[in-house]
């Protein structure tokens, strides 16, 4: 019971930063620190071995740095960086690749979208909803928190940790 009461908290934490992303440009700090310190306990309660946990936990330190490296070159937002690094140990070894993939063709959709909107007119309505208006302006920059936790939410019934609670 405790397992499947820790395993809402990734689809938890995506949601708020997709929305927080989606609304402000950023994806608050919180977010990816109770993604990362929930991870082990959440594992452990699942079952799955400290020798997985500590390589799943090592896989999410190699994506940040590759995260500070995109961020370096701003390719990726630090928000986003923390967030994916914080989201690999809950995909875990097994469903990396599919996560990275999801998480690239949501986010292709998601520029292609924004890019069609912020090529339309800029509407009298947006000055009531202040975020719409900043994402309809803030250039270059994408919202890509939402792909983030679309590909999380997408992959997570396949991942060790979910398999494992649920017995499959």
């Amino acid at each position: 019971m405790f397992a499947m009461l820790a395993l809402s908290i990734p689809p938890a934490a995506w949601i708020v930063a997709a929305l927080n992303d989606i609304k402000a440009l950023r994806i608050p700090n919180w977010i990816s620190i109770a993604l990362i310190a929930s991870y082990p306990i959440a594992a452990l309660l699942a079952g799955i071995s400290l020798g997985d946990i500590g390589i799943n936990l090592l896989l999410g330190v190699v994506v940040l740095f590759m995260g500070m490296g995109l961020f370096a070159f701003k390719i990726l937002g630090g928000g986003d960086a923390k967030l994916i690094a914080a989201s690999v140990p809950w995909v875990g070894v097994t469903a990396l690749w599919i996560f990275l993939f999801k998480v690239a063709v949501i986010g292709g959709l998601v520029a292609v979208a924004l890019m069609m909107f912020r090529k339309s007119p800029l509407l009298p309505v947006y000055a009531q909803a202040p975020w719409i208006l900043k994402l309809h302006q803030s250039g270059q920059q994408i919202p890509y928190g939402i792909a983030i936790a679309g590909g999380g939410l997408w992959t997570l019934p396949q991942t060790q940790i979910f398999l494992s609670v649920f017995g499959v």
